[in-house]
């Protein structure tokens, strides 16, 4: 399926957008909660009753024990958001002091990631959080780069005002400089856009130069619930976020698709000349065996983590 980082230029709802096209999913999804300022889905939707030995944090400290420790141990660090098991969340870390440790393990999360997707049939959704910067680059601890250099597409959340739309354009272009550089390519990157405010798509479209892939509706009592600071109503699965983002994840898909076919063939050249792509090289088909295990194991009973 596809692999989605979700980022922002300051806190515009990236985490509840990305709670709801996990839980709106219809097919097995992951939410990965990698945003190097801290984790709220703890503390929030589950309301503390996760522990602080399951998490992000200790798959860093796994991944230092062996190449292939990480894989082992990330299916046991993951936690249901529904009874059925088919939509899991990792949670992120619990102190900001953490992130330092996650440099090096970024990379090989982002192959675990990729096999979920490719050989797995998962929709990952990455909550990268806060994007920062360091001399017009991304920060090398404070963004999980890796992450986004290995997404099938990278979408910058935006609401629908002014105030978010002056943040966000000066994050456009070093996004975009990475993306090419480092990651799946420049058409890689687009907008989520949270419709709380009075401009429209098009108008959000032209001000960031980037397309809009998606969009959300301002929806505060669904909102609330998934924030942890409201009660879920009897119909959430039938509110208009969670059903906005159902229809997003189809769009996603299929962008993801178009840029898939794009890379393999494209215009100018004909199919039979062309090279495997790096990011099918990098594919499940091709990924380490302990790393494509992690499709086993996530299959396998485990006790639950809550307290």
């Amino acid at each position: 399926m596809t692999v989605t980082a979700l980022v922002s230029a300051k806190s515009c709802g990236v985490t509840t957008s990305a709670l709801a096209m996990t839980l709106s999913s219809t097919r097995p999804s992951l939410l990965a909660e990698c945003d190097p300022a801290g984790g709220t889905i703890r503390a929030g939707l589950f309301q503390a009753q996760i522990t602080a030995g399951i998490g992000l944090y200790h798959l860093a400290v796994a991944e230092r024990a062996g190449q292939d420790a990480l894989a082992q141990a990330f299916a046991t660090h993951l936690v249901r958001l529904d009874e059925s098991g088919h939509r899991q969340v990792l949670p992120g870390l619990t102190d900001p002091a953490q992130a330092p440790a996650l440099a090096r393990s970024w990379p090989a999360l982002s192959q675990v990631m990729r096999v979920l997707s490719d050989e797995g049939g998962y929709d990952v959704v990455i909550d990268a959080g806060r994007l920062a910067l360091e001399s017009g680059r991304l920060h090398s601890t404070l963004t999980p780069a890796p992450l986004l250099h290995g997404a099938d597409l990278v979408l910058l959340v935006v609401r629908a005002t002014d105030q978010s739309l002056a943040l966000a354009r000066h994050m456009t272009e070093p996004l975009r400089n990475e993306l090419t550089d480092r990651g799946t390519g420049p058409d890689a990157l687009g907008v989520l856009l949270i419709e709380d405010g009075p401009r429209r798509a098009h108008e959000v479209s032209e001000a960031l130069r980037l397309p809009v892939m998606a969009a959300l509706p301002w929806e505060p009592d669904t909102a609330a619930y998934l924030a942890g600071t409201g009660r879920a109503s009897r119909k959430l699965n039938k509110s208009a976020l969670l059903g906005s983002a159902r229809t997003a994840l189809g769009h996603l898909r299929a962008a993801a698709s178009r840029r898939a076919l794009h890379q393999k063939y494209p215009p100018t050249q004909a199919p039979a000349a062309l090279p495997v792509p790096a990011a099918s090289a990098a594919s499940a088909s091709s990924a380490a065996p302990q790393v494509a295990g992690v499709l086993q194991r996530l299959g396998q009973g485990r006790k639950d983590p809550r307290v």
